[in-house]
Parts: C-alpha cells; structure tokens; sequence
C-alpha cells in the first residue's frame, strides 16, 4: 500500500493550490481526484483572477496542475470511495487501490444542481453558468436568464441585473421568496422580467445558447426568448454523505472548519467550496488550499518530532 504525507481528495483550485504548498514544504502529496479543475472547467473566460486579465477555467487548472508536478505531487484520477482512521493513519479506498497517510485534506468541492433539460449538457461553458458572479461580466449589456428559485436566485438576478441590458427569471415558485430588503431591491429592478410557476424546457443553440424555452406548469403554454446566456441558481450540492462518519458536517452538508482550515477531527483539513466558508470563488479556494496545507504540514511535522513551518513569523515548536 502506497503511503503518504498528506492525500488530497479533489483537483480544483483549493485541492491543487494545496498540493502545490504541501509539495514545496517537502511533503510526499499526492491528489485523487476525477477530474482536474472542477468547477473552473464550466467557464470559458475567467477575468477575476489575480494575474490574468482572462484565462479559461482549463488553462488554469492545468496551471496549477503544472507547478503541483513541477514540485513533485503525484496524481491519480479515482474517485474516493471510503475513507477510515486507525491510529495516527488514514485510509482510503478508491475503485482501483488503497492508500494511507498521515494527513489528509479534503477538497473536492460543491457540484451545481443541474437544471435537467435538453441542451444543457451539450452547451455547457458556452452560455450556460452556474455562477453569476463569476460569468456575469461575460455578459455585459446582453440578455440573460437566471433558472431557480430563493434567496440564491434573487441574489443572482439582482447581481446581474446590472450587468446585463435584460435579466429572464424563470422559476417554478408562484411568488418571490426573500428577506424583505431583498424583495424591495428585486421589485425596484426595471430591467427584469418574471414568469412564475414555469420550468425550463430547452436551452436552445448550435454552438453558443442562443434561446431558451420554458413551459407554464398551470396553463402548459410554452414560450421561447431569445438570448445569450442561462444561469442555473438551482444551488449546490456538497456531495459529503462519504466523510460523515469522520468529521463535522453543517445543515447543508458543508464541511465545517476553523480558521487554521481545521475539521474536527485531527490530521484531516478541508478547504474550498466544500468548507462552510462564504463566497465560493476560486480565488478564496486557492487561498484556503494554501492554509489547509500549511496547516497539514505543522501537523505531520509534530507526529515526526520535528520543528513545524512558520506561522505569524514564529517557529510552532513540539
């Protein structure tokens, strides 16, 4: 059984961003994961990166990836199925083979609850979005959708309203739900336009969204409009039921965590969208990777006797 310093369980910009820190400490690291950029891999053109005027969500990732190899993290591309403590170890279990280590960090993120309807899966990154925040931009003065319902989707809506010239809300509630502050900003809103009571039926384009069709649930009357970009705001889902059993988890499945990136249980740190930590932006996950790593390092460094990394410019001694 191959053993480790520390394994990271997820490939996106908080799990990379930690292999890179723990393999530059010196740590044997390695990542498992399904796939390399997570969430980045939806956007085309991501323009609030620090450094980068625009890069797509690929390029960054494999970025990140390049300097996590330059340092000598290993990559397996599983997925984890199990994961137990015994001792001071840790053990996982993917599809092919198991692994141990003396720490571990968790990292593997939210998934955005897909809208389920023809045309999604096939324009993906090429005018659908799951985050308006993060694609809005792409979007200045052009005509949008945002797909879902909540505080969530209102959140978008408002957001996006000014950015883009018109703003769709598509929901299958009959009325606006929200905190009253909320409500009165989306009510002053003149660039909007709401069908309640309706689901999407189509997201419609050759290469690019082009229209997106919808169908009243009370009168079955379908409607098509013409524009340039749908925002699912259906939510996330931290797919955790795998790490209940090992550390706390908050009402929405979150990974709880302090500010050291701490779970409660110790040796195991967790970080990015799947942590209980607000605003999920890759800038805030890559930040949160490098704690979750320096965090992990002091940790490995203690159980081995030795002196531990640097922190608020004083050596952590045993």
């Amino acid at each position: 059984m191959d053993s480790y310093d520390t394994i990271i369980v997820g490939g996106a910009s908080a799990g990379l961003s930690a292999a890179i820190y723990a393999a530059r400490q010196g740590m044997k690291t390695l990542v498992i994961t399904k796939d390399i950029g997570g969430q980045a891999l939806l956007t085309t053109d991501i323009q609030n990166y620090p450094g980068f005027d625009m890069i797509g969500g690929f390029e960054l990732a494999n970025k990140f990836k390049e300097q996590a190899e330059h340092y000598g993290t290993e990559f397996v591309y599983d997925e984890v199925l199990k994961i137990s403590k015994e001792g001071d170890k840790f053990f996982l279990k993917t599809a092919g083979k198991e692994y141990s280590s003396m720490s571990l960090i968790l990292a593997f993120g939210k998934t955005p609850r897909d809208l389920d309807v023809e045309g999604e899966s096939r324009l993906k990154g090429h005018g659908i979005s799951y985050c308006a925040i993060c694609d809005g931009p792409l979007f200045k003065g052009k005509e949008v959708a945002v797909v879902g319902n909540g505080s969530h989707a209102l959140e978008a809506l408002v957001y996006l309203s000014s950015v883009a010239g018109k703003v769709y809300y598509i929901t299958n509630a009959k009325k606006l739900v929200g905190d009253d502050e909320l409500l009165q900003t989306v009510n002053s809103i003149e660039n909007k336009e709401i069908y309640f009571d309706s689901v999407p039926a189509s997201i419609n384009g050759s290469e690019s969204v082009e229209s997106v069709t919808f169908q009243n649930k009370s009168s079955g009357e379908n409607k098509t409009v013409k524009l340039s970009g749908v925002f699912a705001e259906k939510g996330y889902i931290a797919k955790s039921e795998f790490v209940r059993n090992l550390v706390d988890l908050n009402e929405n499945n979150e990974v709880v965590v302090d500010k050291y990136c701490k779970t409660s249980t110790d040796g195991v740190f967790a970080c990015g969208d799947v942590t209980d930590t607000p605003y999920k932006q890759a800038v805030i996950s890559a930040g949160q990777g490098a704690i979750a790593a320096l965090s992990a390092y002091n940790y490995v460094q203690k159980k081995k006797g030795k002196v531990a990394a640097k922190s608020d410019w004083k050596l952590i001694k045993n």
